[in-house]
């Protein structure tokens, strides 16, 4: 697939191609279910729901690249007879509001392994039916959180008007929510796609948004990615926001912030936050201050298969050069290219 062909899909996605969703396909499928067929309960709604933690503890440790063929094996092989099983109407509604979930994570590993027309394509296929699924289950967090992964897709690639669109769908399907994390999760995805599309004004804007809600008191973490956007991960990605506002002042507090905050400990997550902040340091003029970042990237990013960290390795290399004539950099040359993911 051509990278054209596949953002039109997008921009088809950000308005009507994701198609509507069958609204009543649970309550039929109550009624309608094939002789011989599984019956399911809420046990296996909960072993969809560990599957999708401990797999996704697993990406988020060593990247999307691990064990991405054991969330498929397991969607393929476990979680689709399910779907086609006997259950009541409210065993269903969990069940495809799980698999939403597992479909979902297929979508971000796959993203996270490679930057390829094929994984770019693969990704969003899973969102789209992650989307599909969570709008059956009637779940407006998770249909908000899988076109949140659209959104990404195309802050990555470049496509801002797409972005603008599918972050603007998010924020819209937050406003159905009393959780304030989704909600910060969502403002700040459109936040990242305006400062991507150069609009500082609705970049600003739903930057405090975000900000607003992140310091609200929630309630006890829920199963959805969006429940998990912790004040850390939000401090990282508000600050990458601001520094493309060219605020790196800003930029490195936030990031700072996202690094000291307790949960943001994940090898890859920790990973990228550093490589960011040398990126913010080697702005503002702070060579050794950005090598000496980027030597504690390269001592997280060993052995992880993710694009993210693979891009933000090449991008320190590359920017390394200008600086031949200084060891420290020379030797972080040596080092990234001796990094294995």
């Amino acid at each position: 697939m051509e990278r054209r062909e596949f953002i039109l899909a997008s921009s088809g996605y950000a308005l009507s191609a994701l198609g509507l969703p069958d609204m009543d396909s649970i309550t039929r499928r109550t009624q309608t279910a094939l002789p011989g067929a599984v019956r399911v309960g809420q046990g296996e709604v909960a072993a969809v729901r560990h599957m999708v933690k401990a797999l996704g503890d697993s990406a988020s440790e060593l990247g999307g690249g691990h064990a991405r063929h054991l969330a498929v094996r397991y969607l393929t092989q476990d979680v689709a007879p399910w779907l086609e099983g006997h259950f009541t109407e409210a065993t269903g509604r969990d069940l495809f509001a799980a698999t939403s979930q597992l479909v979902h994570l297929a979508g971000w590993m796959a993203q996270d392994e490679g930057d390829t027309p094929e994984l770019r394509g693969l990704a969003q296929r899973y969102y789209a039916h992650s989307f599909r699924l969570a709008a059956e289950a009637g779940d407006p967090e998770l249909s908000a959180t899988a076109l949140r992964g659209l959104a990404v897709q195309c802050v990555d690639l470049g496509y801002r008007a797409e972005a603008v669109q599918l972050g603007e769908a998010c924020v819209e399907y937050g406003r159905q929510l009393d959780n304030p994390r989704a909600v910060a999760y969502y403002e700040a995805t459109l936040a990242n796609a305006a400062a991507q599309d150069d609009d500082r004004r609705m970049a600003t804007k739903h930057l405090a948004l975000s900000e607003t809600a992140i310091g609200k008191p929630t309630a006890a973490a829920g199963d959805s990615w969006a429940a998990h956007y912790s004040p850390g991960r939000w401090a990282h990605e508000s600050g990458m926001i601001l520094s493309r506002l060219g605020d790196l002042d800003a930029a490195e507090e936030h990031l700072h912030l996202a690094l000291d905050i307790h949960g943001l400990d994940r090898r890859r997550t920790r990973a990228i936050v550093l490589a960011d902040l040398g990126g913010v340091r080697l702005r503002q003029g702070d060579i050794y201050g950005a090598m000496a970042t980027w030597g504690e990237f390269l001592d997280c990013a060993d052995g992880i298969r993710s694009v993210k960290v693979q891009a933000a390795l090449q991008d320190m290399r590359v920017r390394l050069r200008r600086y031949d004539g200084v060891p420290e950099a020379q030797e972080l040359r040596e080092r990234a290219a001796r990094v294995t993911g």
